[in-house]
């Protein structure tokens, strides 16, 4: 009997061992679904047998954010996810998401249905470099945008995000000494709004720099009655032509108010459904972009598919976890942003 308990546990302990290999080897759990599953009512069973809400970032496929609990931004969805009762957390987004998930919501289990869906803003910003870059400027405050790392959170004084990166600059007094990063374009275009002197770090998101100025020109002038409105994060040439600037939650409530019944939108593609959603009545055309797919879909954000989130729901791996020091030193800069927009009013 106990030579059989032996056996079990050995290949219990070696079904575990593949599972993990195959995790770190490809980033989420590759189990076969039976094709009859209704998928939308087995992750509404799953969630509600282990307390579980799902997150859904603007830029997820369609069918994730009809399933989510909540959608919206990422710091956004992470306060949400921090006021319920919820056990697990399934953040449908990328790492740095499901990792400030973490960092609210330290108690919770956080899930992420593709443990290899990255970010090239946060990718672009090694913490280890930023450490030196910052060295360089030691009486400077450092403000970085929440679309970066846990680790680069942590060496932060303040953290911002695309709807009040404006403000919060401009909370500071004029002589402050101001290192902004990961983002240089959302950077430059706060520096040019708060005619500060910003010190720069030279990180970028991919999707957002590869939009053609020429292309939506020419677009443009097809659809003449059409407004322009463009995420902070694009590069100088392509906010020159924009009617509107703004976050992706921006965009949405520019969208929603706005009497214009055209947009061509420069952000990534996955907003339109939601803009589409609210506003049946009006037409949403993505921005072209210099590549030759034509399309400005994040690769990162569409790693994450249906099922692939139902197999994380299931399985409840793979998980995002964040060293208890990182998570007090990270709290810090987000705990002062709250502070300050607090106090202004936002």
């Amino acid at each position: 009997m106990k030579a059989v308990t032996f056996t079990a546990l050995q290949k219990n302990r070696k079904r575990k061992m593949d599972t993990l290999e195959e995790l770190n080897r490809k980033g989420f759990v590759d189990e076969k679904i039976d094709p009859t599953l209704d998928l939308f009512e087995e992750i509404e069973k799953l969630k509600k047998e282990k307390n579980a809400i799902v997150l859904a970032h603007y830029y997820q496929e369609p069918d994730i954010q009809d399933i989510a609990d909540y959608i919206g931004d990422s710091l956004g969805l992470s306060q949400e996810a921090a006021k319920t009762e919820a056990e697990v957390i399934v953040f449908a987004g990328v790492h740095f998401m499901a990792e400030t998930a973490k960092i609210l919501s330290p108690q919770k289990k956080v899930l992420l249905p593709d443990f290899k869906a990255g970010c090239s803003l946060a990718d672009s910003c090694p913490p280890h470099l930023f450490r030196k870059f910052k060295e360089k400027y030691p009486d400077h405050v450092v403000i970085t945008y929440v679309n970066c790392t846990a680790e680069l959170k942590a060496l932060s004084d303040i953290v911002c995000t695309s709807t009040n990166a404006v403000q919060i600059v401009e909370s500071l007094p004029k002589d402050t000494k101001i290192i902004f990063g990961p983002d240089k374009n959302l950077g430059a275009w706060v520096a040019k709004k708060t005619g500060r002197d910003l010190v720069l770090w030279n990180g970028a998101c991919m999707v957002h720099e590869i939009f053609s100025r020429e292309k939506i020109t020419k677009l443009r002038e097809r659809h003449p009655q059409a407004k322009f409105i463009a995420h902070p994060e694009c590069e100088e040439a392509v906010l020159q032509m924009a009617d509107y600037i703004g976050s992706t939650t921006g965009l949405l409530k520019y969208a929603i108010n706005s009497d214009a019944k055209e947009f061509i939108v420069a952000t990534e593609s996955g907003i339109i459904h939601q803009m589409e959603k609210a506003c049946p009545d009006k037409t949403f055309i993505p921005a072209p972009p210099n590549n030759s797919c034509a399309c400005n879909d994040c690769p990162y954000m569409k790693r994450n598919t249906l099922e692939k989130l139902y197999l994380c729901l299931k399985n409840g791996y793979p998980e995002v976890t964040v060293p208890e020091n990182i998570i007090v030193e990270a709290r810090k800069p987000i705990e002062r942003m709250l502070e300050i927009s607090a106090n202004l009013g936002l």
